[in-house]
């Protein structure tokens, strides 16, 4: 099932991409404290990704902050490099933490998970935004197939 609205941001050890390096992290303990904005792509590289999801969020992330949002992050399922590789194509600086769900296990522990095997892209998480205070999610946006509307930093800039 995925995560609603008051469920807590389950702890899962994964990646994150830093200019040291791929460096593990406990997604409980980096996201649960503040206010928190996680937004879920299919892949780095990707177009919607790329032209859209991700330059909304880094374009964006001073807005955010001004709103009281401590941390904004990514998660795709792919390797930290691929995500470092992506923030620096993107110019994400420390707008944005990347985060590597190598295995998607966090992405499984969402519930946010979509097999896209048949496309060759194996399992990828939804694409999705959340807001989360103090550990628990206090809005989750699940976007349709091939859609880009609950899911934009405008859609979560509304929800703050």
């Amino acid at each position: 099932m995925a995560i609603q609205t008051g469920d807590a941001i389950p702890s899962v050890k994964i990646m994150q991409a830093s200019a040291e390096g791929p460096k593990e992290v406990d997604t409980a303990a980096l996201l649960g404290s503040g206010t928190v904005v996680l937004f879920g792509v299919p892949g780095a590289f990707t177009p919607t990704c790329s032209a859209r999801h991700l330059p909304g969020f880094v374009q964006q992330a001073e807005a955010l902050k001004a709103k009281g949002v401590a941390t904004v992050a990514c998660v795709a399922v792919n390797d930290a490099f691929v995500m470092q590789a992506w923030a620096r194509d993107q110019g994400v600086e420390d707008k944005v933490v990347m985060l590597a769900d190598g295995g998607a296990a966090f992405t499984k522990a969402l519930g946010l998970e979509q097999d896209l095997t048949a496309r060759g892209l194996g399992v990828r998480a939804q694409r999705f935004a959340l807001v989360a205070k103090d550990g628990k999610a206090t809005y989750v946006g699940v976007e349709e197939p091939g859609a880009f509307d609950v899911s934009s930093a405008e859609a979560v800039m509304a929800k703050l």
